[in-house]
């Protein structure tokens, strides 16, 4: 989940690991509002001299989420918001005293529709944001053993967020993806790592893998222990820590075809020596920060329970295997064509020597430079696996080679500027061909019928343009310093007549051929006598579209 950031970017008064901190817990505080059946939101003040003085200070919210354990009381977007008149003396007081404060101590009645609890988030000492808890009231209805367990949870995690304990970002990574939900399954683990509670949705998870007996009682380490005994999976030496509760991880346990991804959180509380826990109406001491468990207890820490949330994903896993299947089955692909194109251009070469028409000889060997080209970019596409290919290299060693095909003993010198980003695969093999005939058509044209001209420079510039609305073109120029376009109307060969069809059918775009000055003849110089008359050149221009549909990233 984003936080509002602008009120934190630069600010004076917050360290990195404070900012850090926050983002950490916005990132991973769901979890809160699962257990705990609460909408959350996070206040902080508007100001950076309101984090200092109370004198007109007021509060905007950072973020908020939603429970999807039970109904949201908060069906507005306040992100950004400032805080409301009834909320900001709780808000104000959790920030001045560091205590939780709630609606029922503000004088609010206690059969309202919706109570409000306030907690200050203490960081290295100090104040840095206030959450509050917006909980429904539920009317002459007993809560299940569930609902109080998870509420139960709720409480532990939210004492360890009062004091700064939770989320650690040097146990854990929180910003993973796919990570289990409270939804997707629960375990609460004793200090011995026992299950003292597992939701219906966890039994269900551990079922798929085997596990039919009773859950409560028995050690999950165990568990694991006899899946590993009876798949002969090998483990990660941690993953006992993991289970046992004594270590913040991620782990998977595989069984009988079935996979489920673990996450423990295990749970801590001050010694009666050192700060006592957070309670209505009660200071929360500061902790310093920790970065491994024995660091913990040494401080007064003391883990006493663990949650495990576990998530059946059996049905991801046998998807990604099924993907990379199609993955490899495509790449495979790719190198076959490849391979087979590659033994089409030997045919070629082998034929045109056995041809007797030098015409003949020319066509084939037209042939075969446009089938190598094909194979070219199916070589670079099975090397990857990616929806967009980055062609800028494949480009370079397209125009260095198809200058080089088309050239017989005189010297011509090629350059690429600019880049052409990511492209959509079913962009580069259109791309490719048009390159490959326009520089075949400069060099065969571009020498003239002077025997002395033995040097010719190709320069292809590349760019991107986005318009207002965001949509992607290409602009492609190839120049050449050749002797032009014939002065009289001319028509293309099959190998131009190639790139018009590919340029407006394959690439949905417009390619025009004009005159390339020599830039002393723009500037009005004259040749001196006896040396040669200034050569004009050709540009080509290509524009074509990048369908963003197609693409992945930008360039």
């Amino acid at each position: 989940m984003a936080v509002f950031q602008d009120p934190l970017i630069g600010h004076r008064h917050l360290s990195k690991d404070d900012v850090e901190w926050l983002h950490a817990l916005v990132g991973d505080w769901q979890l809160l509002s699962d257990l705990a059946f609460s909408d959350v939101v996070l206040w902080f003040p508007h100001t950076e001299e309101g984090f200092l003085s109370p004198e007109e200070r007021s509060f905007i919210a950072l973020a908020q989420a939603r429970p999807s354990t039970t109904q949201t009381l908060i069906h507005r977007d306040v992100v950004g918001d400032r805080i409301r008149a009834d909320l900001k003396p709780m808000v104000e007081r959790a920030w001045t005293s560091q205590v939780e404060t709630n609606s029922s101590d503000q004088g609010q009645p206690s059969p309202a529709r919706m109570r409000v609890q306030a907690i200050p988030l203490i960081h290295r000492g100090r104040t840095v944001g206030v959450i509050t808890l917006h909980f429904a009231v539920a009317a002459m209805r007993s809560p299940s053993r569930l609902e109080l367990t998870y509420r139960r949870c709720a409480e532990d995690l939210l004492v360890m967020v009062a004091e700064g304990r939770w989320p650690d970002a040097s146990q854990e990574f929180t910003g993973y993806g796919g990570a289990p939900r409270v939804g997707d399954g629960l375990l609460r683990l004793d200090t011995e790592g026992r299950i003292t509670f597992a939701s219906p949705n966890a039994v269900s998870a551990l079922l798929r893998l085997g596990v039919s007996d009773t859950l409560e009682g028995r050690s999950l380490a165990g568990i694991g222990s006899e899946l590993q005994r009876a798949t002969g999976v090998a483990v990660d030496e941690s993953q006992p820590m993991m289970l046992t509760g004594r270590r913040a991880m991620r782990a998977e346990l595989e069984a009988h075809g079935a996979a489920v991804t673990l996450r423990s959180i295990p749970l801590y509380r001050a010694s009666r020596s050192g700060a006592g826990a957070s309670s209505a109406g009660t200071a929360v001491a500061p902790v310093p920060p920790t970065s491994s468990r024995g660091a913990r207890e040494a401080r007064g820490g003391e883990r006493f329970a663990a949650l495990v949330l576990c998530r059946d994903v059996t049905e991801l896993r046998r998807r990604d295997k099924q993907l990379m299947s199609k993955d490899a089955t495509i790449k495979e692909i790719h190198h076959r064509v490849k391979n087979n194109l590659q033994t089409v251009s030997a045919l070629l070469r082998m034929q045109s020597r056995r041809m007797d028409s030098q015409e003949g000889r020319e066509g084939l060997r037209r042939a075969m430079r446009r089938v190598e080209t094909i194979a070219m970019v199916h070589d670079s596409l099975s090397k990857g696996l990616e929806e967009t290919v980055d062609v800028d290299e494949l480009m370079r060693r397209q125009l260095h080679l198809a200058a080089e095909m088309a050239q017989s003993d005189r010297q011509v010198i090629t350059a690429l500027e600019g880049s052409f980003g990511q492209l959509p695969p079913e962009m580069v093999t259109p791309l490719a061909l048009v390159i490959t005939e326009i520089v075949a058509n400069a060099v065969e044209h571009g020498f003239g019928p002077d025997p002395a001209r033995r040097e010719l420079h190709v320069s292809m510039s590349v760019q991107r343009h986005s318009d207002a609305a965001g949509r992607q073109r290409l602009e492609l120029e190839l120049t050449d310093d050749g002797v032009g376009l014939p002065e009289h109307e001319w028509e293309p060969g099959l190998g131009l007549q190639i790139v018009r069809t590919l340029v407006r059918g394959e690439l949905s775009g417009s390619i025009e051929w004009e005159t390339a000055s020599d830039p002393a003849s723009e500037a009005g110089a004259v040749a001196e006598p006896g040396t040669e008359t200034a050569r004009t050149g050709t540009r080509v221009k290509l524009r074509a579209p990048i369908l963003a549909a197609s693409m992945k990233t930008g360039g």
